[in-house]
């Protein structure tokens, strides 16, 4: 036997491929825009500290006064009897049901749930 391939063997070879491809110019990616991502260990101004102890105080208000407006006042006879709903008995009696005061009532539980959450998961960052 002979260590010559036959020709069956010769058109198999594949060519020879050239080990250093020519320099293709690239064009550079765009850079994304990173998002903007809070240090773990930043220092807040006592100003900022005080603004946010502020901004959290009103929000806690205003969604404790809106929420029990919207689950008290559904209930009174103002809710019905004003002069806004006067030219309109359809809109009266819509806003009369059952099913619509329920619904004011519980967006105002929800309402207040939102506030006092808020309220009790609030932390603030630490003094410069």
């Amino acid at each position: 036997m002979s260590n010559r391939p036959n020709s069956a063997q010769e058109k198999l070879v594949t060519p020879e491929v050239d080990a250093n491809p020519p320099a293709v110019p690239s064009t550079p990616a765009p850079e994304s825009p990173t998002p903007q991502v809070e240090v773990p260990g930043r220092h807040y101004s006592r100003f900022e500290i005080w603004l946010h102890r502020i901004t959290v105080l009103m929000f806690v208000f205003v969604c404790a006064a809106v929420g029990v407006l919207l689950v008290i006042l559904p209930w009174r006879p103002e809710w019905t009897d004003n002069y806004l709903l006067h030219g309109s008995p359809w809109l009266q009696q819509f806003l009369g049901s059952g099913f619509v005061r329920g619904v004011c009532s519980g967006l105002g539980l929800l309402d207040i749930w939102i506030g006092f959450w808020e309220a009790i998961h609030y932390h603030e960052g630490h003094y410069e």
